[in-house]
């Protein structure tokens, strides 16, 4: 979980209140990402809050922030919705590293759990004799 204060966007998601100080995501990308990741990952977002937000309860996750260290979301642990932090593996600076690293968290959450990432499985389809 973070310490870092968040002012909310007109949306729901986070805006982290240092965004202005060496921050490279403005709002409006920061609201994209949020909005993507909600709308088209909400499972994956559970995934990873429940493993690697250490929030294995969990029943619902948002995305509500993201920097240039890490992704926010709003996590529901028995109706209750708390914050939480997931940090990137490293400090990030331009918006296609984002995709990299949430499928790099969603692989670490499957590889915790001993699930198949859908890349594995894409991976052994286009392989001629995998499955």
């Amino acid at each position: 979980m973070s310490g870092r204060s968040h002012r909310p966007a007109p949306d729901g998601a986070g805006q982290p209140l240092d965004a202005d100080a060496g921050q490279p995501f403005d709002a409006d990308t920061v609201r994209a990402v949020c909005r993507h990741m909600n709308a088209d990952h909400a499972d994956d977002s559970l995934l990873i809050c429940r493993t690697l937000g250490g929030c294995p309860d969990a029943t619902r996750a948002r995305a509500t922030g993201l920097d240039a260290d890490g992704m926010d979301f709003a996590v529901a642990v028995d109706g209750i919705e708390v914050p939480v932090r997931i940090p990137f593996a490293g400090r990030i600076s331009e918006r296609a590293e984002i995709r990299r690293e949430v499928v790099r968290m969603y692989e670490q959450a499957c590889d915790a759990l001993g699930l198949p990432s859908r890349s594995a499985e894409r991976n052994s389809r286009s392989r001629p004799g995998l499955k």
